[in-house]
């Protein structure tokens, strides 16, 4: 792991691997370019009104790309008009097609539909049974190279080649050493995914059009085998657990998982699989993904505030809903800042609950406020680049506050 990191003066360098880049709409994976966001639709594709909607709420949370069921002849003949009705919202993100099991003939049958897609993904394990494997497999990578189009191939342990894990468990049966079933299972996942690249390669798509993804749903099998996957090819690594889970769950483990591997340069593009909660908007995996490259050091998307856990001397909730207040309003006004007031995405805001760090942690951040904590004088000094340069006090400090960010932002970004 050390080998993969460089200390630059006091900051911490990630080395990313050396993987090919591959163009994606009018973005570009791997080749040592930023890691990408991305995420999925759940809505029906041959809903288009709804799926233009979801996708323009996912591109406005900050996905990259957006991938979409294409499961039916009525979701491919959708998704030409999906894309005429995002880009009159002047929205030019990549759609990416989902296929499984019959889209070898929904592409063949859909010029207007493959022409329309950014990028095709394809699993593995899917495509058909027998002889009828290769064949089709082999439509749908020649479709891809007629139109010039990238492929995920994307094999999920929950959906592998069958043929292809009975050979490996025969020949593990008959190995001096055998292996065990769990890692025959993550062996067969990543020979899966080499030996597709491979005969995608054969039948004329080129390396840079080529993602491949492994994914699993235990974060230690996730973490080993794209750690063997990397060490093996030079393709761009799509990356993420296929089933995280809900809410903590689901968060807890995607960030274990896909943080130990981006903390070693693996992996060029991220999607966060997270269950919603009944009711809960798509876009909490987007945020997700974010939150977890600005963490790391490796993107920045938007204004980071940090701000104290509480304790007894902060009894109040004052500064926990300042604290939210201030977070959600950096995010919400994040569309219009980034094309007015470049590098506003690297500011850092503070908002303390008492004098015990409040000082501290303001003069640190960009700018900050040390609210008065239980018996402490009912005033907020605030500091902008480590300076105190206004104290407030009475009922309109959060107001006050957000008008001084505002200030901030128009003075230092331009």
């Amino acid at each position: 792991m050390a080998e993969n990191k460089e200390i630059v003066g006091e900051t911490l360098s990630i080395k990313r691997k050396n993987t090919c880049a591959v163009a994606v709409g009018t973005y570009t994976i791997g080749g040592g370019h930023p890691v990408v966001v991305q995420s999925m639709t759940n809505t029906d594709t041959e809903n288009i009104d709804a799926s233009v909607k979801q996708i323009a709420e996912l591109a406005q949370a900050g996905s990259e790309l957006v991938r979409v069921t294409v499961n039916t002849a009525k979701a491919a003949a959708a998704i030409p008009y999906i894309k005429e009705k995002l880009l009159a919202l002047d929205l030019d993100i990549p759609i990416i097609g989902d296929f499984h099991f019959n889209g070898h003939k929904l592409l063949g049958d859909n010029t207007a539909c493959a022409e329309a897609l950014s990028k095709y993904r394809i699993n593995p394990g899917n495509v058909g049974k027998g002889k009828k494997r290769d064949i089709q497999f082999a439509q749908m990578i020649e479709t891809a190279c007629r139109f010039k189009k990238p492929v995920r191939i994307g094999v999920n342990w929950g959906s592998l080649d069958q043929t292809l894990l009975a050979e490996l468990m025969d020949n593990n049966a008959i190995a001096s050493t055998p292996l065990s079933p769990e890692a025959i299972t993550r062996q067969t996942v990543i020979e899966s995914a080499l030996r597709s690249a491979e005969q995608a390669r054969k039948w004329g798509l080129p390396e840079d059009q080529i993602i491949l993804s492994c994914k699993m749903s235990n974060v230690l099998d996730l973490i080993e085998v794209y750690r063997s996957l990397s060490s093996r090819c030079r393709y761009a690594l799509h990356m993420g657990l296929t089933e995280a889970g809900m809410a903590t769950k689901g968060i807890v483990s995607t960030t274990a998982a896909l943080s130990t591997l981006l903390l070693e340069g693996i992996g060029d593009t991220i999607r966060i699989s997270l269950t919603p909660e009944p009711g809960g908007k798509r876009t909490h995996e987007v945020l997700v993904a974010q939150e977890i490259l600005q963490s790391l050091g490796l993107r920045s998307f938007t204004p980071s505030v940090t701000a104290c856990p509480g304790c007894g001397r902060t009894s109040s909730e004052f500064f926990q809903r300042l604290a939210k207040q201030i977070q959600e309003y950096v995010r919400k006004q994040m569309p219009e800042w980034k094309d007015q007031y470049p590098g506003v995405e690297n500011m850092t805001v503070a908002v303390m609950g008492c004098v015990v760090n409040g000082p501290g942690e303001s003069k640190q951040a960009n700018i900050g406020i040390s609210l008065p904590g239980s018996g402490e004088k009912p005033v907020a000094p605030v500091y902008e680049d480590g300076i105190k340069t206004v104290t407030l006090k009475g009922e309109t400090i959060a107001q006050d506050f957000q008008n001084l960010l505002d200030d901030y932002v128009v003075s230092h970004y331009f």
